[in-house]
């Protein structure tokens, strides 16, 4: 991975602080399990409501946490005054996902003054097996946040 500088010193608490503000990533039980700059680790237990029809989680939540893990990743960069959002991603399923828990790591692989480009791996893990279930590349747009986002607290 390559190495970046945030821009937030403070950039820790801010990634978790925004991460709790987001009614998804709580819905789903998601927690931040790791913060480093340009890098950032989600993961979501098991639940009978995430999984499908077989037993394994839901493709929807493979997509929706890689998204997450991305996008906090490149957050983890910005000054303080701004945010993420993102423009598209691509996501590859390549094994089903499997396991108490599922986590994604997000990490920057390119960081512009207006655009980052990160990569995530979504892995399901059972007891001390670790299965790579899907891939992903994300866009993500830099913005400059409302001054009503910029007062909220968590």
């Amino acid at each position: 991975m390559a190495s970046f500088e945030p821009q937030n010193p403070d950039y820790v608490a801010e990634v978790r602080r925004r991460f709790a503000q987001q009614p998804y990533n709580l819905s789903i039980g998601a927690e931040v399990s790791d913060v480093k700059p340009g890098r950032v680790e989600v993961i979501v237990p098991t639940r009978p409501d995430l999984l499908q029809h077989n037993g394994y989680f839901h493709g929807g939540l493979i997509a929706g946490l890689a998204d997450i893990a991305g996008g906090f990743a490149g957050w983890s960069l910005v000054e303080a005054d701004q945010g993420m959002l993102t423009i598209e991603y691509k996501l590859n399923i390549v094994a089903p996902g499997i396991g108490d828990q599922l986590r994604a790591v997000g990490e920057v692989v390119s960081r512009g003054r207006s655009i980052i480009v990160t990569r995530i791996d979504v892995f399901g893990m059972r007891n001390t097996e670790t299965v790579l279930c899907a891939t992903s590349l994300q866009t993500l747009k830099v913005m400059k946040l409302p001054p009503e986002l910029l007062t909220s607290a968590a």
